[in-house]
């Protein structure tokens, strides 16, 4: 009997597939780390290979490499077990979540049954997963699941449960017409008939704790320090001792063990046939035309020369703050706070920061094989000399303070030239948290637990070469300030407070410092703990990030030292009635792009893209309809020449191309998009980009008759294809009459139609 199957596959997958064209586009990319190979297979001279948050296939002959990923088809993020048939050309990717994708050379097809399937409430992780033919066994928490390749859908299950407590299939495989699945109590087996789903018929062929297992041509499985060679009933150990088995992997001409320090070869038959060492860990290997090739934690693919190949990427998928800088470069922090923003967060990984140097990411040495803890919450380079960096350790430990780097481009790493540990009179006080540069490349940083336990300011003094610390006597907890007009815009996530740092355009005299304040008696929600993030807009007008809603606080620089400032809340009417924007959420992150469009991020909700004043949704990016790894986007940041966007997040790096770039009061390089418009291709909108700020658009038939009017702000305009009176127009061509404010400037596009 079926014990698994929820739905059906056939409904599902039409569903899907459909959904994938929603959640990737052109306009999408990813800056994820390809580092951590987990999985290998080979295809005819070429590697498949799948990495923590995507595919990657290189070509051993040319070189060659692509990748696929959440931006170019697949639909998750944290993949935790890959295999592909090579004969098919069919790939099955597991995830974290339970999820499937079912890559094919027709398309990508999504499933679901395990996420939502109800009865198991333990973890639907997948742990592993083989393909033999047009099966997969596929393992996880409860057992082992039978998947259809070519159907797309769950056959038998069976549910490893003994007590009522059920244990997991760490990894499984199929010989024959038999599945094998290693399991932390033996090697258990059944073969794939009427009583497969009965787990009392199953028959463990060897008791013990075994990981790994793995068949083509034989049989080989594993305990962490023993790998066995499985014939007709009779295991056999290899002859060798490991220190901590990886994995393993059977081939048609040989057995490769994966140890923590070495890869092993044998042959079929058991016997020893060499070893390789690529200089790190790696969680699996493969052998292709005699010759070993390591999937390794850290450095991608290695074959035995130790040459690496990879999708170039940063170190890892942690990011939490990015700076960017001109000819492309990018500077990517990878700390995080938790507890109300005040407990460091743990990384065993201990990261540090990125840097992309516009056409390589570099990962410097200083923070590779350092017994010293890093929790990297900003860096940020000097704008007259982006090769002198600066990072801010948020730590419980020793070297928490303010680190500068120097960059060489010789070697392509970065090095050490101080550490300024503020002070510091323990290891819980003097935490730094942002760094900011003013118009005048004065650095500054805002300070955590300052010697009574509220939040500080320090400004860099380059000739004394080091940090003046300001108490300012609120808070404990901040956040990395904002420069704008002569004032640092902070937040304070530990306290309903929000404080612009008034430090006189003196930055090393800090006595005649002041602060101009907003608090609850100003309009800040009832219900707020805390301030999260701030923008300042095109208009001056500053929005505030609370960690329950959205204020804005008109004519800021103004506003900010009046008694009686007032922030107040975007009002938007839902059905007839008025409500809060964003009530009761935490705004992780505000950006304003160059048409004075926001992007806002909310914890848990992904990113809202936002009109100029908030009144309007233009878009709403989730995870769930984009390739946004995850709804909790910790930063953004656009590029305003080049109108791409950056989301950031714990779970790796995105980017989005904006229709929306360098808008001035006139006309940038107009574009029509998609043109010509064929309703059985496209049933969307008409987008026109490269506008001025305020566009007076006409848009008139062949005849000269105008079908539809209207004004553009913010650099670009979505038109329905509807004429005036709410119609769709007819077949034809349009053309597309503009004006900036003044008339000044104008611009002309044509736009065919084809209903």
């Amino acid at each position: 009997m079926k014990k698994f199957s929820i739905i059906s596959l056939g409904i599902l997958a039409s569903f899907q597939w459909a959904n994938a064209q929603v959640i990737s586009s052109k306009k999408w990319a990813d800056l994820f780390s390809y580092n951590n190979v987990l999985a290998m297979k080979e295809d005819n001279g070429k590697i498949v290979a799948a990495t923590e948050n995507g595919v990657f296939y290189y070509t051993i002959s040319s070189g060659e490499i692509t990748k696929l990923s959440k931006a170019n088809g697949l639909h998750e993020v944290k993949i935790s077990a890959f295999d592909y048939n090579p004969q098919t050309k069919i790939g099955l990717v597991g995830y974290q979540n339970g999820s499937l994708d079912v890559i094919t050379p027709e398309g990508i097809t999504y499933v679901v049954d395990i996420p939502i399937a109800t009865g198991y409430n333990g973890s639907k992780r997948i742990n592993h997963i083989s393909i033999t033919g047009d099966k997969a066994v596929v393992s996880v928490g409860y057992g082992v699941s039978i998947f259809n390749l070519n159907s797309k859908e769950f056959g038998d299950s069976a549910f490893f449960m003994t007590g009522g407590v059920y244990e997991a299939s760490n990894e499984a495989t199929i010989l024959g017409n038999k599945v094998f699945s290693a399991t932390n109590t033996g090697l258990k087996s059944h073969e794939m008939n009427t009583t497969f789903p009965v787990f009392s018929t199953w028959t463990t062929e060897m008791a013990g704790t075994f990981t790994h297992v793995d068949s083509e041509s034989v049989l080989t499985f594993s305990s962490p320090t023993t790998a066995y060679l499985y014939n007709s009933g009779t295991s056999t150990p290899l002859p060798q001792t490991f220190t901590k088995i990886h994995d393993v992997v059977v081939t048609t001409n040989n057995i490769i063990v994966t140890d923590q320090n070495r890869v092993y070869n044998f042959n079929t038959n058991g016997t020893a046939s060499g070893t390789v060492s690529f200089g790190e860990e790696c969680n699996t290997a493969t052998s292709i035309n005699g010759k070993v090739y390591g999937g390794t934690i850290l450095s991608g693919i290695k074959d035995e020369s130790n040459t690496i190949f990879k999708p170039d990427g940063p170190y890892f998928n942690y990011s939490y703050k990015i700076s960017l800088y001109d000819n492309n470069q990018l500077l990517v922090s990878s700390g995080g706070r938790e507890s109300r923003f005040n407990t460091p967060l743990a990384n065993a990984k201990n990261p540090g920061f990125y840097y992309f140097d516009g056409m390589q990411w570099i990962y410097p040495s200083y923070f590779v094989n350092t017994n010293k803890i890093f929790n990297v919450l900003d860096v940020t380079a000097n704008p007259s000399d982006i090769s002198e960096v600066f990072f801010a350790n948020y730590t419980f430990s020793d070297g928490h303070g303010i680190h500068k780097m120097k960059y060489n481009a010789s070697t392509k790493d970065f090095d050490f030239v101080n550490y300024y540990d503020l002070g510091t009179p323990s290891v819980f006080f003097f935490r730094p948290v942002g760094l900011t540069y003013d118009d005048q490349n004065n650095l500054f940083a805002s300070i955590s637990f300052v010697e009574n336990g509220t939040a500080g300011m320090a400004a860099y003094d380059k000739t004394a070469d080091k940090f003046i610390v300001k108490n300012t006597n609120f808070s404990s907890a901040v956040q990395k300030p904002l420069y704008y007009e002569k004032l640092f815009w902070t937040p304070l996530p530990r306290n309903s407070t929000f404080f612009a740092y008034d430090y006189k355009n003196t930055p090393t005299n800090v006595s005649d410092d002041g602060i101009y304040t907003l608090s609850q008696a100003n309009g800040f929600a009832g219900n707020s703990n805390g301030t999260l993030s701030v923008a300042i807009d095109k208009a001056g007008d500053a929005w505030i990030g609370t960690d329950s809603g959205l204020r804005i606080l008109s004519n800021a620089v103004v506003a900010i030292k009046e008694p009686n400032a007032e922030v107040k809340p975007i009002v938007i009417e839902q059905n007839g009635i008025g409500e809060e924007l964003f009530r009761d959420s935490q705004i992780l992150q505000i950006e304003v792009d160059a048409g004075d469009h926001k992007w806002v991020s909310v914890d848990g909700g992904g990113v809202y893209y936002l009109s100029s004043d908030g009144q309007q949704t233009i878009k709403h990016f989730t995870k769930e309809n984009s390739p946004l790894p995850t709804n909790s986007i910790t930063d953004i940041k656009v590029d305003r020449k080049t109108g791409k966007v950056y989301f950031v997040s714990y779970d790796g790096i995105v980017t989005y191309q904006g229709d929306v770039a360098d808008v001035t009061s006139n006309f940038g390089n107009v574009l029509v998009y998609p043109n010509p418009v064929v309703y059985s291709n496209f049933k969307g909108k008409v987008t026109i980009k490269g506008l001025a700020e305020k566009t007076n658009i006409r848009i008139t038939d062949a005849a000269g008759n105008v079908v539809h009017s209207a004004v553009a702000r913010g650099g670009y305009y979505e038109w329905d294809l509807n004429n005036q009176r709410g119609s769709r127009v007819a077949s034809g061509i349009y053309f597309v009459l503009m004006t900036n404010e003044d008339g000044s400037d104008k611009a002309t596009a044509k736009i065919a139609v084809v209903n």
